[in-house]
This record gives C-alpha cells, sequence and structure tokens, in this order.
C-alpha cells in the first residue's frame, strides 16, 4: 500500500471512530431514502468525504485513469488481517490463460478446504486481483476457504461476452481441478460483487446440470438486469457511489449492440432458474442495484432455488470494499462468511 494509501486510511478511520452524534454535527443528520431507508452515520461520513476529497465519478477521466484509482482506492479501507497465504497463478480463460491470486488460509491442514471462485466487480471496465484484495483476504481468512481470484477480460478492450467466457471456462477448469489447489471438489462456490456478482450468477446458470456445478452463489449487490427496473434506479442515480453516468459509461463501454434482455447480460431474465445452486445476495439501501438484487433472489426462490436476500438497509454501494472502516460493512461480511461455511460444509 502506498503512502497516500496508507494515509487515507489512518485519516479516514479516526474519523469514522468518533463517536456518532460528533459525526452527525460535523457531517450532518444523514438522509432517508423515499422508501424509508435511513443511510448509517458512517456511510454518511464517508459519503462527505469523498466529496471533500474532490473524488471523480467512477468514470471520469478515461479508462486508465480509472482502472488505477480503483486499484489504489479498493482495498484502503478493507480489513487487515492475517493468517493467508497468496500465490499468484494462471487458469484458463476462454481463448488464454487468465492471472488468478489463491488465497488460502494458514493451518489448513492436509486435507482439501472449501473453495470460492471469485470475480472482482469494477462495470466489467475497471477493478482486478489488486482492487479486490483485502476482500478475498478477509473470505479465506474468517471463513476458512481457499478463494481463487480470476482476472478476466475487461471492456471496452475485451467487450460482452469476453467476460462471461472467461468466468465460466476459469470456473469450469477450477471445479475439474479442484484437489490440485487444496480444495473440496464438491464444496467450491462462485461469489463476487456488482459486476462480478453477475459474473457468478451467469456462471450458476452456464454450469448448471453439468457433471461439476458451483455449491454455493454468494452475490454482493450483483447486476442482474440491465434494463435498470425498480425505484432504486431512481432514487440513487447521483450522490450515492454508483451513479447513472457511471452506470451508462460502464454499459456503452461492455454491451453496445447487445440485447440487455440476454440471460448472459442480465441474468434475471433467464427463462428458467430452476436447479441453481443455494445463494446468499446482499444488497444495499442506498444504491441503485438495491431492486434488481432483489428481484433476483425472488425470482429464484419462485423457482425452487435456496436463495436468502438481505438489505444492508443503511449502506451504499460497494461496502464489502469498507469492512476495516463500517460497522455495517463488518455485519455483513460476518453474514457472509457464516453462510459460506454453513452451504459449503462438507
Amino acid at each position: 500500500m502506498s503512502f497516500r494509501s496508507r494515509f487515507d486510511r489512518a485519516a479516514a478511520l479516526a474519523i469514522l471512530s468518533l463517536p456518532s452524534p460528533m459525526l452527525r454535527g460535523l457531517f450532518g443528520t444523514p438522509p432517508r431514502s423515499p422508501d424509508g431507508f435511513a443511510l448509517n452515520v458512517q456511510s454518511q461520513v464517508l459519503r462527505q468525504l469523498l466529496v471533500l476529497q474532490g473524488n471523480r465519478e467512477l468514470h471520469q477521466g478515461g479508462v486508465a485513469r480509472a482502472r488505477r484509482h480503483m486499484d489504489r482506492s479498493g482495498p484502503t479501507l478493507g480489513a487487515r488481517l492475517g493468517g493467508v497465504t497468496t500465490e499468484l497463478r494462471t487458469v484458463p480463460g476462454a481463448v488464454d490463460a487468465r492471472a488468478a491470486c489463491v488465497y488460502a488460509p494458514q493451518g489448513a491442514g492436509t486435507g482439501p478446504r472449501p473453495g470460492l471462485v471469485f470475480f472482482h466487480g469494477g462495470g466489467f471496465v475497471l477493478g482486478s486481483i489488486e482492487s479486490h484484495d483485502a476482500v478475498c483476504r478477509e473470505l479465506a481468512a474468517r471463513a476458512g476457504v481457499i478463494v481463487v481470484s480470476v482476472d478476466y477480460r475487461l471492456a471496452p478492450e475485451h467487450r460482452f461476452p469476453a467476460g462471461p467466457d472467461d468466468a465460466v471456462a476459469a470456473t469450469r477448469w477450477i471445479l475439474t481441478n479442484a484437489e490440485s489447489l487444496g480444495i473440496s471438489p464438491g464444496a467450491v462456490g462462485v461469489g463476487g460483487d456488482s459486476a462480478g456478482g453477475n459474473l457468478s450468477a451467469v456462471v450458476a446458470q452456464a454450469l448448471r446440470g453439468e457433471a461439476r456445478t458451483p455449491a454455493f452463489q454468494l452475490l454482493f449487490y450483483p447486476v442482474c438486469d440491465f434494463t435498470r427496473p425498480g425505484a432504486s434506479h431512481r432514487y440513487f442515480s447521483e450522490g450515492y457511489i454508483l451513479t447513472r453516468a457511471s452506470m451508462d459509461w460502464f454499459e456503452e463501454n461492455y454491451i453496445p449492440g447487445v440485447s440487455k434482455t440476454d440471460p448472459r447480460v442480465s441474468p434475471f431474465h433467464a427463462k428458467d432458474l430452476s436447479g441453481l445452486p443455494p445463494a446468499l445476495v446482499l444488497t444495499a439501501g442506498f444504491d441503485p442495484l438495491r431492486d434488481e438484487g432483489r428481484a433476483y433472489a425472488e425470482a429464484m426462490r419462485r423457482a425452487g432455488v435456496d436463495a436468502e436476500h438481505v438489505c444492508a438497509e443503511g449502506s451504499m454501494h460497494g461496502f464489502i470494499n469498507v469492512t476495516g472502516g463500517l460497522k455495517e460493512s463488518a455485519r455483513m461480511m460476518a453474514l457472509a462468511v457464516e453462510r459460506l461455511r454453513l452451504k459449503l460444509s462438507s
């Protein structure tokens, strides 16, 4: 972590640790959503700090700048946990080898462990193994699973269907070769946040019925429907991390000319959701993607899937990256860890 990132982390944590009444006095009373959710005070502080720092929207400044910024800022407020070893390696993608990082909890013993194939968020344009390093370390350390974070191809250099094709190919290979990674073949989940949640849902649908399939889906505020249904897209189009302008930019780079109801673009639009693995869908109360994530969980349940939906009502998009500083984010991570242990126990 660079000096600037260390400084940003120390300053933000010092502020976030102040008593709630003091935070309200300094940063104002958190807003309420039109449907009655209250932004928690720590999320309000984070929101205001980003404004004071002059942070641009995710898409501003071009692809290269946005990628550098996300790689630098993504881990800044993540949890800092030891007890995890890492190994950089490659796994097969759809057309070439893809970089991957294997996170293994120390003291794993000689037997195979449950595993999680993880895909990072970033609108299919941004994000990397580096931007979500803290998330993967925390999942591995706390859940006792081996996490394989896969660096799939990004738009605009590689538009749809490059990302889904890589995600499916990499997961299929990891499932087949799980034992070589120290993973129990029958206890492999798939998961990710935002765009990575989308890819995880697409993978679960694509591999359904094969000899080896994921045993669990861990979907953090997933992109489920590019038609952008639901009131949350109207309520939170500005001012809450993920804006309409950024989503427009991601869409223009990722799926120009592609049907938004193609199930590999919008997994909600699959005609049949039966037979999918159990799922935990976590959404944020102040996130444009909130309603489509909830709708996807409900659609899976109607199809007979064991799908649980939990909304972090006072949080914004991206909360899983800030578990080291925000209490509600840490609670959501604890829930994800508990479900991973339960659903992948052999």
